[in-house]
């Protein structure tokens, strides 16, 4: 009777034992995906031989690692319909970026710059994140007449700021080392995080920025589609 006891206890150990080490079905890997020469509204030379832009936005998805607006596009309807949908998650114009959330579309998306190199982002933080039209912390900019704050987005604008270095010399483009934008996507339920690795086409090691055109983001991004925030790509 007490060995059937003994045998009885131990094959309900490893049955627990068993349950504890269950994890479950097997999770899909996160990984990095690129997206090259995103066109962000190309300047052209105006009559007085500056540069101008259309003021257009290209409008992307993370979620499907597609275009779904460019800023060739000139019906404002089909603009219209685009920019009003919750398709897009992230939008360019120059050296602007917009989130699909706040003031610039109707989605759920908010986004905030650490200064974390893009590997060492194993996941999304809890709280720091801001919509477009909300930011508070972006620097003054100064004029003559005083001070301001800069464009409200979640992403500061300005050299330094956000993203970007702007070289007056060049003039030149240059992504921040060791900065990392992290995204809640339209759809308010998954998170993204991106760098920006070129704001010139084609992506040159040593952008020209009297020859190469400037304009086109390629970047790269790891996204979360299971609700959590774990960015981890190990």
């Amino acid at each position: 009777m007490k060995n059937n006891t003994l045998i009885t206890l131990f094959t309900l150990s490893f049955l627990v034992l068993s349950c504890d080490n269950s994890t479950g079905p097997d999770l899909e890997p996160l990984v990095v995906q690129l997206a090259e020469d995103v066109i962000a509204d190309p300047a052209v030379i105006g009559p007085d031989g500056r540069p101008t832009g259309s003021g257009r936005y290209t409008l992307y998805s993370l979620s499907e690692n597609k275009l779904i607006l460019s800023s060739e596009e000139t019906d404002p309807a089909v603009r219209q319909a685009d920019s009003a949908s919750t398709k897009w998650d992230i939008g360019f114009n120059a050296t602007t970026i917009i989130i699909n959330g706040g003031t610039s579309g109707p989605g759920a998306g908010v986004a905030q710059v650490l200064t974390q190199a893009f590997q060492d982002v194993v996941s999304a933080p809890a709280t720091g994140y801001v919509a477009d039209g909300s930011n508070q912390n972006c620097p003054g900019i100064q004029t003559p007449a005083g001070s301001f704050p800069g464009a409200p987005y979640a992403i500061c604008t300005g050299s330094g700021n956000g993203w970007y270095n702007y070289d007056s010399n060049g003039p030149l483009i240059t992504p921040i080392a060791g900065r990392t934008i992290v995204v809640r996507t339209a759809a308010g339920q998954n998170y993204a995080k991106v760098r920006i690795l070129s704001y010139y086409k084609g992506s040159p090691a040593d952008p020209d920025p009297l020859a190469d055109e400037s304009r086109y983001y390629t970047f790269e991004y790891v996204l979360q589609t299971d609700g959590t925030t774990n960015l981890s790509i190990e």
